[in-house]
């Protein structure tokens, strides 16, 4: 039995990558589920495979479901009834793998090696090497990005600066104040010695 690995890059920077191996006869439902897995994404969003070829053109589509969407040419065939082996064209065989059609995660899928060797003890499919750190899937900076366009639109923001005096101005309020305050202070000392 064959064991295939590839090498899934994050499209982005192909620094980042991870090596996933799995059994030619396995489906792209458990090659998709393995991408996730090793990129610590949930899988709560729609994906699609693209057979592709060595300039990254996109081809025949695998995808998780049928979307409401125009299919140019045919309908993609599903993930879960397709085996990888019989998508296999190419000794380098590359695929486009795109999560998420929101943000358009999208990752460069390539066969790097072929075995027919099979680990004993190892549940496949499997990630066997890990390089740079996953970028975070929902991110911090779009949830901040949210909060402030909310607060802004709670306290208006955006309009000008009203009730606010020049700078010149307010040094003189704060010297009556600090006067107002000493003496309070110094009626509040004399309270404690009587």
């Amino acid at each position: 039995m064959a064991i295939l690995k590839f090498r899934v890059y994050l499209e982005e920077d192909d620094s980042i990558y991870r090596d996933v191996a799995i059994r030619h006869t396995q489906s792209f439902l458990l090659l998709h589920q393995v991408i996730l897995k090793s990129y610590e994404f949930d899988s709560k969003h729609q994906a699609t495979f693209y057979r592709s070829n060595d300039h990254w053109q996109r081809g025949r589509q695998i995808s998780l479901e049928l979307y409401e969407k125009n299919y140019p040419n045919k309908e993609p065939l599903l993930m879960e009834a397709t085996t990888i082996g019989s998508e296999i064209r190419d000794p380098n065989q590359k695929f486009i793998y795109v999560y998420d059609f929101a943000k358009n995660w999208s990752f460069l899928v390539e066969l790097i090696n072929v075995s027919k060797e099979e680990g004993s003890k190892v549940d496949y499919p499997v990630v066997v090497k890990t390089e740079g750190i996953a970028p975070s899937q929902y991110g911090t900076k779009g949830l901040v990005g949210d909060k402030l366009t909310e607060m802004e639109e709670k306290y208006d923001l955006t309009k000008g600066t009203e009730g606010f005096g020049v700078e010149g101005e307010s040094e003189e309020g704060e010297s009556e104040e600090e006067g107002e305050g000493e003496g309070e202070g110094e009626a509040g000392a004399q309270e404690d010695t009587l």
